[in-house]
């Protein structure tokens, strides 16, 4: 009987614990995880179509952050984590999901206010605190429809002095159309829109646009979901020259409707003149020389590049593809005959996230930096324009890239214009398919 009793307590005492737990609510459990995890897109102005910022906005969607989170659709993060640690990592941790989980299968309830932590701050628009804001002076008008070859606008800044900038962010003016942009450095001595004017805008390839686009440099991307991007990697910074201007390249889509847009790009001063120097590559290593085959469902391209100088170390990583792109993977091939893959994931044509390393990655002088990326022309892949035609390198979302824009740090002294040597497939003339992992040669061991 004793045993008895002493049994049936226990048991009404479990019940009385389960029963007694303090529910999940959203302002004591879920509101700091939108805070850090969501809150910079999802709020007015931003790229996501919804706002998280309050508990009115948020129980709505309380089912469907349930399923978002649980298939890992949100936070949008495409790295395979076998490959490579990222100091963005966006992913949620299990115990955030369980959470999240759990608020939605709980009825989704408030809670006490009190419970809440204070509003996250915005910088008025923007994600960085800029120094300087460098506007489009005018509208730039995208017709109703049809094809809207890429634009380079030259703005005037003609920097008193020379520059280092630790932080930059470009904002689209009208993200329904503005499919990316850049904000490139236009240096003094460059001859590319040496004799633009002012606020006018160019297409790639005019006679205006004047030759290569020698010394200049990528301060700011805009992406769906990129955000700002942060330059002090160890003391690192952007280099703007004495006298540059800034160039906007812009990549627009109609939309059915007629359009404007005003783009702009804030940055971020460095308060001293820093030892290393941040340079992103121009969309390089690049296959120019790609062709994705009619109907092939896994097409495979690849491209190389080698480097150049002496010190660098690879410290970002970003993709680009378009509408066929499934996959991307970056290898690097030492000099030893080691290779080593620092990046694997999968493509998302709406997502185009950059990935910013852990711990930069040393990448001497004569290390080749190959990139692996495969494709889906078929009829099975609903984006796919056209899957009847052969698909060429071109700017327009039914063209295809196989390109990635890599950051990397290394001494203020050294040439840019040496860092990133094309090599290997990247030379080959256009074939009828790839160029593959079957043209790289490798290093003997």
């Amino acid at each position: 009987m004793f045993r008895l009793s002493v049994a049936g307590l226990l048991t009404v005492s479990a019940a009385l614990a389960a029963t007694s737990a303090a529910p999940v609510t959203f302002n004591k459990d879920v509101l700091p995880i939108l805070q850090q995890h969501c809150q910079g897109c999802h709020r007015p102005g931003e790229i996501a179509p919804m706002s998280f910022m309050s508990y009115t906005e948020v129980r709505p969607w309380a089912k469907a952050i349930k399923v978002a989170v649980a298939t890992e659709k949100m936070p949008p993060w495409f790295a395979d984590p076998k490959y490579g640690h990222f100091a963005n990592d966006r992913r949620l941790s299990q115990a955030d999901m369980n959470t999240l989980t759990a608020w939605a299968d709980g009825g989704a309830q408030e809670g006490d206010k009190k419970d809440a932590p204070p509003p996250a701050t915005f910088q008025d628009g923007w994600n960085i605190k800029p120094d300087m804001i460098v506007e489009m002076p005018k509208d730039f008008h995208i017709p109703a429809t049809g094809t809207v070859n890429y634009q380079n606008v030259r703005v005037k800044v003609d920097f008193p002095e020379d520059m280092w900038v630790v932080a930059a962010e470009m904002r689209a003016g009208n993200s329904k159309v503005v499919h990316h942009a850049r904000a490139i450095v236009l240096p003094p001595q460059s001859t590319w829109l040496k004799n633009a004017k002012y606020g006018e805008a160019y297409e790639e390839g005019s006679e205006e646009m004047g030759g290569a686009k020698q010394g200049t440099d990528l301060l700011g991307k805009y992406n769906p979901g990129l955000g700002a991007q942060n330059f002090d990697v160890g003391g690192s910074a952007k280099f703007v020259p004495k006298g540059s201007d800034i160039v906007f390249n812009l990549h627009y889509t109609s939309v059915g409707t007629p359009q404007t847009d005003r783009s702009k790009v804030g940055l971020v001063f460095a308060k001293n003149p820093p030892q290393k120097r941040y340079w992103m590559s121009p969309g390089t290593p690049a296959a120019f020389n790609l062709v994705i085959p009619a109907g092939d469902s896994n097409a495979e391209v690849v491209s190389e590049v080698t480097v150049g100088i002496d010190g660098a170390q690879l410290v970002y990583i970003q993709p680009h593809m378009h509408l066929r792109g499934k996959d991307y993977e970056v290898r690097v091939i030492y000099t030893t005959g080691e290779t080593e893959t620092v990046f694997k994931g999968k493509w998302n044509f709406d997502w185009q996230i950059g990935y910013e390393l852990a711990k930069p990655l040393a990448v001497p002088k004569g290390t080749r930096i190959l990139t692996v990326a495969h494709y889906d022309n078929s009829v099975n892949n609903k984006y796919n324009p056209d899957p009847t035609k052969d698909i060429l390198w071109g700017d327009q979302n039914w063209d295809e890239m196989q390109s990635g824009f890599l950051g990397l740090v290394f001494d203020v002294k050294a040439d840019a214009n040496k860092v990133f040597l094309p090599s290997g497939p990247s030379l080959l003339p256009r074939g009828k398919f790839g160029p593959t992992l079957a043209t790289v040669q490798l290093p003997v061991k």
